[in-house]
């Protein structure tokens, strides 16, 4: 079975339900096993995969990035949507609220953050590192159904599992962020490194620490993910109903055409580091 499109699901949505002919299987990859769930949507075949495991039992920083995407990759998928809950920097981000992210920090210090190694040196250019015509088709999605959403905005990604300072909250606020989560990096980087097309729609579940007055909890963030993960739900699917299998934007040749770099080509490129 070819699969052309998938959904990661982060916390609170895991719809495979919404498929058709659905059956979940493991995927043996070189970095490890992974699980999707497989199916068809309005004639569309979609592999959804839930980001922490069955029944959210993966921390963030124990999720094993490049498997989940090598295996999609190895099912032929070009396109993948992506959910994440994530805590606002903003006071105009209010929880319950969709964002379109179009960027990322990545704070992370313990993942690995690419598929080359041993010997390959390849740059890839993350001027796009969520597709634009992905970003665009959800967008216009989005306003076809009514549903609000904050077009754009950039993610801070920490390793978590704990919730952020204060004082690493105000850093973010500084430096213009919209959004803090714990799992867009390195996923959005290695969907980039494998060429396919990535978007994320980031649910906002709570005010940031200092932001809001009261104590954050687990519970919180759960709690209001689930009374909003419907939005997210129908706006994917619905996008699915209509988007191109057609690829007309950079992603699909991210990194074809570089060659990795040795010996003296690696030096002439050491004043970009």
């Amino acid at each position: 079975m070819s699969v052309k499109f998938a959904i990661i699901g982060g916390t609170g949505v895991y719809r495979q339900d919404m498929l058709e002919n659905a059956e979940t299987t493991v995927l043996d990859t070189p970095y490890g096993q992974a699980q999707a769930t497989l199916g068809t949507y309005r004639g569309n075949t979609v592999a959804f995969m839930p980001r922490h495991g069955t029944g959210h039992s993966i921390p963030p920083h124990r999720i094993n990035y490049r498997a989940n995407l090598w295996a999609l990759k190895s099912l032929g998928v070009e396109q993948i949507f992506a959910t994440a809950a994530v805590g606002s920097l903003q006071l105009d981000v209010a929880p319950g609220s969709l964002v379109l992210v179009d960027d990322f920090l990545d704070w992370t210090k313990q993942r690995t953050q690419t598929f080359f190694e041993d010997g390959q040196v390849v740059h890839v250019d993350m001027t796009d590192p969520y597709c634009n015509r992905l970003r665009s088709h959800l967008r216009n999605t989005a306003h076809e159904l009514g549903l609000s959403l904050h077009d754009g905005g950039t993610y801070v990604c920490t390793d978590g599992p704990r919730f952020e300072t204060r004082a690493e909250i105000r850093m973010y606020q500084s430096l213009g962020a919209a959004v803090v989560g714990m799992t867009t990096a390195p996923e959005v980087v290695l969907a980039k490194e494998l060429e396919m097309c990535y978007a994320t729609v980031a649910m906002v579940t709570n005010y940031c620490t200092g932001i809001s007055r009261q104590a954050l909890t687990v519970d919180e963030v759960v709690q209001t993910m689930n009374e909003n993960a419907h939005q997210l739900q129908r706006l994917f699917f619905t996008a699915l109903e209509t988007i191109d299998a057609k690829r007309d934007c950079s992603c699909g040749h991210a990194v074809a055409g570089q060659m990795p770099l040795t010996g003296a080509n690696a030096s002439e490129q050491e004043g970009r580091h």
